[in-house]
């Protein structure tokens, strides 16, 4: 277990792998803020004989004169501190970009920012990252998936103003590549990537967010697919759900139809719960796992890892209703009847043992850190 310390820790990637940091069971890293970057001798305090210093912080918007010098700035303020560590981090490593020294001010400033740490640390692990795409993205800031995703769950339809090729790698894997991890059954580092074009991305989420308006599943060819879609069902939380499922009665009874899969593979099981427990309390990187209550009341809560606020659904029976965890939240289900409660559990993936992509984490209260557990 390696002690971090991370800069830009609060941002898109940072927020990642914090979240990684947290499956693979390590200490919760030092966060590095403007302020302590702003006073050396604090810096140096929190990054001494730390095992890892992850450089993530940058600016990537805004006015160009702003670009250039921030992401100098930032590269030189961390440089100070470490300068005057009483032990060194025995590693840095860099979070560069593929567009380092393009002509562009935030290209340049970014390869300035690589030789200001190389100077100091000739040993920097300097990663020039592609585009990134996955959960949370910040629309109009990250990427053009985060925004297509946005516009797309607030009912909007993208506009493509100029159709190109992009190459994409899905934020948790720069997250382990960052980590220095071998590949995982949820992660890789040798970053295995999205080709496609601006226009196709936009027909795609497009026709996926018709699909899944009602709770229906599109089809999702592989693993991009499905971390795209994931994406996309992040912009859609809390705001979606629960989503609404159709009765159909007769002379014989009752039927709901909870899943309607357009191809590949899952997995349902029905589970009975008593009175007052709890199933649940983890979360998933990839998997996609659905909750409908069929006979008796439920509290469904969820929240964001690394964040304080609960979400509550609560659900019955009596209206059966969809809501799909969506990735990196931790969720539990409670029993609040006085009744045995039934319940319909659908994942998108058959279970394997090897690979449960299941980490351990408590919705309330006290957080230890998360392990992998059987469903």
């Amino acid at each position: 277990m390696l002690r971090l310390a991370v800069t830009g820790a609060n941002g898109f990637l940072g927020w990642h792998v914090r979240v990684l940091a947290r499956v693979l069971g390590w200490p919760e890293p030092v966060l590095i803020d403007r302020a302590d970057l702003s006073d050396e001798s604090r810096l140096a305090a929190r990054l001494d004989g730390v095992d890892r210093v992850l450089h993530l912080a940058g600016v990537n918007r805004g006015n160009p004169v702003d670009v250039a010098a921030g992401n100098v700035e930032l590269a030189a303020a961390l440089v100070r501190g470490l300068r005057r560590c009483a032990t060194a981090p025995a590693t840095v490593v860099f979070a560069n970009s593929v567009q380092a020294g393009n002509g562009t001010p935030y290209g340049d400033s970014k390869a300035v920012a690589a030789a200001t740490l190389m100077a100091a640390r000739p040993d920097l692990v300097d990663l020039r990252l592609p585009n990134l795409y996955g959960e949370h993205g910040r629309a109009y800031h990250n990427s053009v998936v985060a925004t297509f995703c946005r516009l797309l769950a607030e009912g909007h339809v993208p506009e493509v103003q100029e159709d190109r090729a992009m190459a994409l790698a899905h934020v948790t894997d720069a997250a382990a590549l960052l980590l220095g991890v071998p590949a995982g059954g949820s992660w890789d580092p040798e970053l295995p990537m999205l080709h496609l074009g601006v226009a196709d991305l936009a027909e795609r989420l497009t026709g996926w967010a018709d699909t899944y308006r009602t709770g229906e599943i599109p089809p999702l060819a592989d693993r991009h697919d499905m971390r795209l879609f994931n994406t996309y069902r992040s912009h859609c939380f809390p705001a979606h759900y629960p989503i609404p499922l159709a009765r159909r009665a007769d002379e014989r009874g009752e039927l709901v139809e909870t899943v309607r899969m357009h191809g590949g593979t899952g997995q349902t099981f029905c589970s009975t719960t008593r009175p007052g427990a709890t199933r649940g309390e983890h979360f998933h990187l990839v998997k996609m796992e659905r909750f409908v209550v069929l006979r008796g009341t439920a509290e469904i809560s969820l929240r964001r890892v690394g964040d304080d606020r609960v979400l509550r659904f609560a659900v019955s029976g009596r209206e059966p209703v969809i809501v799909d965890m969506p990735t990196m939240w931790a969720h539990k289900l409670v029993n609040t009847g006085t009744e045995d409660l039934v319940t319909l559990f659908w994942t998108n993936e058959l279970f394997d043992p090897a690979r449960p992509d299941t980490y351990r984490e408590p919705v309330e209260a006290d957080r230890a850190a998360p392990v992998a557990v059987p469903a």
